[in-house]
């Protein structure tokens, strides 16, 4: 054996690093796996897109009717919702929306879109892990499928996106129509798509009518160098820029719809930093980005965002730039052309997603997609350039999207994973599969909705350009990236000869910003069902596999579809109680004599989460073990 003294430190030293090796893997859980997506159990609960799901709202009435008629302040007001007969008591809801909103509130309807807060009153209450949940009222939109078509081509490209369903929305027992519901790009989002350790969100937006988030009081701390260890302590009570987002504006001193937010005529501060763009070290400069933070920011997260978007304009993508992500985002958002973006005319409805000074995009509201906000007619959208995507003004002002076509290198892996995703989106048959199924899931509950903004031949009409469009889009693209057709406008405007034809495409049957998609008809409409005209378009009174339809599809007699509480993710029954108490206070929503019942307990909502996987886990042990076993060998070999 080997007797050196100094060799003994050597030998010391090899097992040290090697139980501490150990130990990082052990006790640190393995840094990636915390930074693992986490799986949460809402995703496979209410976003089954299989079926309708049901979300019946109870509130007290005059509370109720107080928020609708001051929507436009987008005030909370206390509810409980049951879930596909699960009961949630303790929650908060209101109306949102930007444009959307004041134009319901302009009109005859209440058909607002709405956001419900789990966690509003009690920081422990979720449904299933899920805290906050967009209700959108399909507003412009004959066809009711953009916004679900168009996330459902994010995650099946992998872009990071909210996660979406139908449901079948009722208040107080009284029909309110077909919703989406959308899962909110907040906490269980960013939970569920980047783990534990998740970076900071923006909701970039110089509209001055609805920001993202929170930061405004987040800036206010930095003023003071404090920032509170508890975010949800800290906006306890405060009004944040979600909450107070249309102010005392008068929706009559407001410019045209087409005229909010345009580059150079925006809100606070102009439009640069929504645009991304490096305009200095200040903070200041940011406006439109900090004050619409999700979360709470320090000034190294200031910091850091700024230095991006400094290397980004630099040209320096790798050190600015998640690139795999943001090809996929826009492989899909030029696809679809939604102009009410980052891309279009009103820069705007987009997420801004940053870790470790990395930057990518998370796609938000595309019911004015598919041309919806274009003057185009059917040919050029169709044939529309997918490397020149900008759609109004110089595309070099754009610079997360820029850079694509800056270098042949990313132009090549964005065509690639077009050109992939056309392959196993499209030419297997698997969008138009998808198209009809859902359109076979929704009808009979667009027939029968009482609040629609079109009526169901509208809908029919619509459905079906969207699938004629977006086959043409595809053949149009396909052939783009082989060089058949020109990918540029500068090269479809020396040579349009090879343009595909959209003959008899009518772009404006589904719906857009010119029509408010049939508003004039819910004067004459009730709230009820109305038994459903026996036309050959009607659609089967049994569900697409041959069953029977479920108790979650509504009773074309009328009324509350019967649903059997059960119950919910504490494990406990929740159900609503009386309706027609006291209202409540607007301290203690859930005082005796509230909406709820006497005697009712918010509900417990928990949040199971799992971090990587099995296999990951085991793998991380054993190498542990192994570690650990060949310091003691080499130890004992050489002592």
């Amino acid at each position: 054996m080997i007797r050196d003294r100094r060799f003994g430190w050597i030998c010391g030293g090899a097992v040290l690093i090697m139980v501490l090796a150990a130990l990082v893997l052990l006790g640190n859980g393995g840094s990636f796996l915390q930074a693992a997506a986490a799986t949460l159990p809402y995703a496979e609960r209410l976003f089954d897109t299989s079926r309708v799901h049901t979300v019946d709202i109870v509130a007290n009435e005059a509370d109720w009717q107080e928020m609708l008629d001051n929507a436009v302040l987008e005030e909370y007001t206390a509810c409980s919702a049951v879930i596909d007969g699960e009961a949630y008591q303790n929650i908060a809801i209101r109306p949102k929306g930007n444009s959307s909103l004041s134009q319901v509130a302009n009109s005859n309807s209440d058909r607002y879109s709405f956001k419900l807060e789990f966690d509003h009153y009690d920081s422990n209450v979720s449904y299933y892990g899920l805290d906050k949940l967009c209700l959108n009222n399909l507003i412009q939109d004959n066809t009711c499928l953009k916004d679900f078509l168009c996330y459902q081509m994010m995650n099946h490209i992998g872009a990071d996106s909210p996660l979406c369903s139908y449901v079948w929305i009722t208040v107080n027992g009284e029909d309110w129509g077909l919703y989406l519901a959308t899962e909110a790009i907040e906490e269980a989002f960013a939970l569920r798509n980047y783990g534990a350790g998740y970076g900071k969100l923006y909701k970039p937006d110089s509209m001055d009518m609805g920001g993202g988030g929170r930061g405004a009081e987040a800036r206010n701390a930095l003023e003071q160098e404090v920032l509170p260890e508890n975010e949800k302590d800290f906006f306890e009570n405060q009004e944040d820029l979600e909450e107070k987002s249309f102010g005392e504006r008068s929706f009559g001193e407001m410019p045209p719809f087409g005229d909010l937010g345009r580059a150079g005529k925006g809100g606070r501060g102009g439009s640069s930093d929504v645009l991304l763009q490096y305009t200095g070290d200040d903070p200041e400069n940011y406006p439109n980005l900090f004050d619409n933070a999700v979360f709470p920011v320090t000034k190294a997260d200031q910091n850091r965002l700024i230095t991006s978007l400094k290397k980004l304009g630099e040209g320096n993508i790798e050190a600015s730039v998640n690139t795999e992500e943001v090809l996929r985002y826009f492989a899909v958002h030029n696809f679809v052309l939604n102009e009410d973006s980052y891309t279009g005319s009103i820069i705007h409805n987009y997420y801004l997603y940053e870790e470790e000074g990395l930057l990518s995009m998370i796609p938000w509201d595309y019911n004015l997609a598919f041309g919806g906000m274009s003057s185009g007619n059917a040919e050029s959208l169709v044939n529309s350039p997918i490397d020149s995507p900008v759609s109004n003004g110089d595309p070099t002002e754009r610079p997360m999207v820029a850079w694509i076509f800056q270098e042949a290198e990313y132009t090549q892996r964005y065509h690639a994973i077009l050109e992939n995703w056309i392959a196993e989106f499209f030419d297997t048959g698997y969008f138009e599969e998808l198209l009809q199924s859902t359109i076979t899931l929704i009808s009979p509950y667009v027939e029968r909705d009482p609040t629609a903004f079109c009526t169901y031949q509208e809908f029919l009409e619509g459905s079906e350009t969207l699938k004629s469009f977006c086959l043409l889009r595809a053949e149009s693209v396909k052939k783009q990236i082989d060089g058949t057709i020109p990918s540029t406008s500068e090269g479809q405007t020396e040579d349009s000869s090879s343009l595909l034809r959209a003959d008899g495409l009518e772009i404006s049957s589904m719906g857009g910003s010119k029509s408010f998609g049939g508003m004039g008809m819910l004067e004459e409409k009730e709230r009820n069902f109305s038994e459903p005209k026996a036309t050959e378009s009607s659609p089967p009174e049994v569900s697409p596999d041959g069953t029977e339809p479920d108790h979650t599809k509504p009773d074309a007699q009328g009324g509350t579809p019967s649903i059997e509480l059960e119950e919910g993710a504490n494990g406990t029954p929740k159900t609503p109680e009386s309706e027609t108490a006291e209202p409540p206070s607007k301290e203690n929503p859930f005082q005796e004599g509230g909406p709820f019942g006497k005697g009712a307990t918010p509900s417990k909502g928990t949040t199971p989460v799992e971090t990587g996987s099995g296999m990951e886990t085991w793998l991380l042990l054993g190498g542990s073990a192994l570690l650990l076993l060949l310091g003691l060998a080499f130890a004992k070999f050489y002592k």
